[in-house]
């Protein structure tokens, strides 16, 4: 394979982080959580209080609870009149940045001028005990509270303290003292999150006929299609043929929906009574919930639903009137298909949505995402850059999203996170954000940073790779670094056997060999698939944005690009170059550049010829041995994004302004024009190829089809004498001879062409039929 040079600032540099996998001494930590660096953090649990003193004119108080460490401050929420209060609030201070050796933990009342204290707990840091998973969580204790010179008051407050890692359970929901700039309305935007995929399923909606309907103009035969809805997706039949008031059509119709069902499949039975103008004959809604689900290809039974018309009576006021057309549906979900929801060249699972079909795991995916450095601003306050950056992997159908790191440009996440795999041919994708709700608001979009993407099946197992990918991100002015992710990724395999069967499975589940569905249902469905797990994942808290969602999934990869029609082409030609460069070396055989490898050459096909039997071990044989030899050159560090073989590095800047163009395009009719001229000098330069290749097919059509009498004469009079010579001849004399031939001397050859290709060239083909 034909490897491209990636300039040195692109390229993928291997690291060497101190994480528990790596390192020589491991520790408690390093069992569970050994592929990111610890990080200490000082936790302060915040649980209740009781009997804190009354402090209003009404003898109540509005509590609330101030953490402070040094510089840093964290307050829980305050109840209004509560005298005991419970919180359940934990505050993580990262120890890399304690600069005090007291902690003061102060009970305030929340007033309209100066909030008034009621009282503190102190603890001095080199008494606070550590705590490592999977030890068991501290238990909190009571501490009374104590005034400011130390004598006891009022009011005791429930806390528990420790000194822990980002491994504590704790971690995740805690106030973080780095974010401390970042107002309580965007806390819940901030943190780590765990999202699932919604369960996606094919609805298959099989309309077969309809009968008794009742059109309004009972002069005319009726042309009735059917209209089916699903949320946002909208799909129609063809009008039936039988133009009748009782009409079929036998058409399929598929669907994408998503538990929980939320929708109802809507049916019309419409007659298209002019160009512009549909008469709805009857309406019918099927709830999915009710719908039979198949796990195979056998048909499921078929229902008679009932159609009801609506009419308009007294203005606005709607009226249903039932009778008895009716509409014959098969109806069902298919649990059998794999429902596309990315890209298929970047699929991270694959399984049927049925669960009664998975198979089980064959191993286990661990990734750790320990950090960034050299971000770019993504945006600008006070005057200047910053960036508050934050992580999401997918991986099937579990996404995961990190904390985000505010105002940082060189972030430290360090946290890890552990996928179930089933089949070693699949995509783990990590991509690096801007969290645009901080600073913003909920209007502002996440900006993208960059993208990785890991096939599974490069890596080696239980190999712990540890390596810093650039983050590309094509603008249109050029590719552009934004900065640098460090991963640490491995891949445990639990079954050998299992992982190396599945090499041998089909891909897709079988419904998809055995009921195909076209490229363009497809592409479709996938689009719709895509819709719907972007809306469902933004309606989380926190919400996974719909752009983020959209950039991880490659919704735009079906979009026309000049630079990745030029990238498609030479990986093509990259492909054939292995077949021109052996064709090559055969001409060189043929015309005896090197007479001692000819030499040879001739020796080996006379062994051949002699020993038929010897021809397939000689191949598989040579296979291997080429197998062998590569393996000590084989790939010794992940894939990644290459920007030569993606033609971003030397594409003209009105190619990358039209790839970003809108779809309709929104650019002046001039540029528009010339893009299109553009288009049409290529698309007739692949018609002549086109063109040529139906020359040559068609060229052997016409050798027995007598179009040319002379040439299909003399074609089928070799016939005849080339059967009785080889009938009479043994094989290996023909052989021999014609290989001879072949290989012969340059001597014995002319340059003039061959007769076989001068006879070929000379059959009539269509061409001269066109107009």
């Amino acid at each position: 394979m034909q490897k491209t040079l990636q300039p040195h600032d692109f390229a993928l540099k291997e690291t060497y982080p101190k994480i528990g996998a790596v390192s020589i001494t491991g520790d408690k930590l390093s069992c569970t959580y050994d592929l990111v660096e610890q990080m200490q953090y000082l936790y302060v649990y915040v649980v209740k209080a009781k009997d804190l003193p009354g402090k209003d004119v009404t003898g109540s108080c509005d509590p609330y609870v101030e953490v402070k460490l040094g510089n840093y401050k964290g307050t829980t929420k305050h109840f209004e009149k509560k005298s005991n209060p419970e919180w359940k609030q934990v505050f993580a201070f990262s120890r890399e940045r304690i600069q005090a050796s007291l902690l003061e933990v102060v009970v305030k009342d929340k007033d309209f001028v100066v909030d008034d204290f009621m009282g503190r707990a102190i603890f001095d840091l080199n008494d606070v005990p550590k705590r490592v998973p999977p030890d068991s969580p501290l238990a909190p204790q009571w501490y009374r509270l104590e005034d400011r010179k130390g004598d006891k008051v009022k009011g005791e407050l429930m806390l528990a303290v420790w000194m822990g890692t980002q491994a504590d359970e704790a971690f995740p929901d805690a106030w973080h003292s780095d974010a401390v700039t970042v107002g309580a309305d965007a806390i819940a935007s901030i943190r780590s999150k765990v999202y699932l995929s919604p369960k996606l399923w094919y609805v298959r909606v099989n309309i077969i006929e309809a009968q008794d309907l009742l059109p309004s103009d009972k002069s005319r035969y009726p042309e009735v299609f059917v209209k089916a809805i699903l949320g946002a997706q909208a799909l129609r039949t063809r009008i039936s043929q039988s133009k009748s008031i009782n009409p079929m059509w036998n058409e399929d119709l598929m669907f994408v929906a998503a538990e929980p069902f939320e929708e109802p499949l809507l049916l019309t039975v419409e007659d298209k009574v002019a160009s512009n103008k549909d008469e709805i004959l009857g309406r019918c809604l099927i709830p999915l919930q009710n719908v039979q689900r198949r796990l195979d290809h056998k048909p499921v039974n078929t229902r008679w639903f009932n159609l009801e018309k609506h009419i308009v009576a007294d203005g606005e006021k709607k009226k249903e009137v039932k009778f008895a057309s009716r509409i014959h549906l098969r109806i069902c979900l298919d649990g059998g298909y794999h429902v596309l929801d990315e890209s298929t060249h970047y699929s991270s699972d694959l399984r049927p949505t049925a669960k009664q079909l998975w198979k089980s795991s064959i191993g286990i995916l661990e990734l750790g995402i320990l950090s960034a450095q050299g971000l770019m601003p993504m945006k600008t306050k006070d005057g200047r850059g910053k960036t508050d950056s934050y992580c999401v992997a997918k991986y099937g159908q579990k996404w995961i999203r990190t904390r985000t790191i505010v105002d940082s440009f060189s972030p430290k996440w360090n946290e890890q996170y552990t996928w179930e795999v089933f089949d070693p041919c699949t995509v783990v994708t990590v991509g690096v954000f801007d969290n645009g709700y901080i600073g913003g608001g909920s209007g502002v979009k996440d900006s993208r940073i960059g993208k990785v993407r890991i096939r599974l099946s490069t890596l080696e197992t239980d190999r712990v790779y540890t390596y810093s990918y650039p983050l590309l991100v094509l603008h249109s002015s050029g590719v552009k670094k934004m900065g640098e992710l460090q991963l640490a990724v491995r891949f445990t395999c639990s079954s050998l056997v299992n992982m190396l069967h599945m090499y041998s499975n089909p891909l897709l589940p079988k419904m998809h060999y055995i009921h195909p569905l076209s490229v363009i249902q497809l592409d479709s469905l996938r689009h719709q698939a895509m819709q719907i797990v972007s809306m469902r994942l933004a309606r989380a808290e926190p919400a996974l944005r719909k752009e983020v969602v959209e950039y991880m999934l490659d919704v735009d990869s079906h979009m026309w690009s000049m630079r990745r029609s030029k990238a498609n082409f030479f990986r093509i030609m990259g492909v054939l170059s292995g077949f021109i460069a052996l064709g090559k070396w055969f001409d060189h055989i043929c015309n005896w550049k090197n007479p001692i490898t000819t030499i040879l050459i001739h020796i080996l096909f006379i062994i051949l010829v002699l020993y038929p039997e010897l021809v397939l071990p000689t191949i598989f044989l040579y296979l291997f041995v080429i197998g062998i030899w590569n393996f000590r050159r084989r790939p010794r560090h992940p894939q990644h994004m290459d920007t030569r073989l993606s033609h971003a590095d030397a594409t003209h800047p009105d190619e990358l302004d039209e790839e970003f163009d809108t779809f309709p395009t929104s650019r002046s009719s001039d540029t528009v024009r010339m893009r299109y001229d553009r288009l049409r000098s290529i698309a007739g330069r692949v018609q002549t190829v086109v063109g040529d290749l139906a020359t040559q097919g068609e060229r052997f059509q016409s050798l027995l089809s007598w179009r040319d009498p002379r040439a299909s004469a003399l074609f089928v009079t070799f016939c005849l004498i080339a059967a009785i010579i080889l009938y009479v001849t043994p094989f290996q004399v023909i052989c021999l001879v014609g290989g001879i031939y072949v290989l012969r001397h340059p001597r014995f050859r002319h340059k003039l062409p061959s007769v076989p290709s001068t006879f070929f060239r000379r059959l009539p083909a269509r061409s001269d039929s066109l107009l």
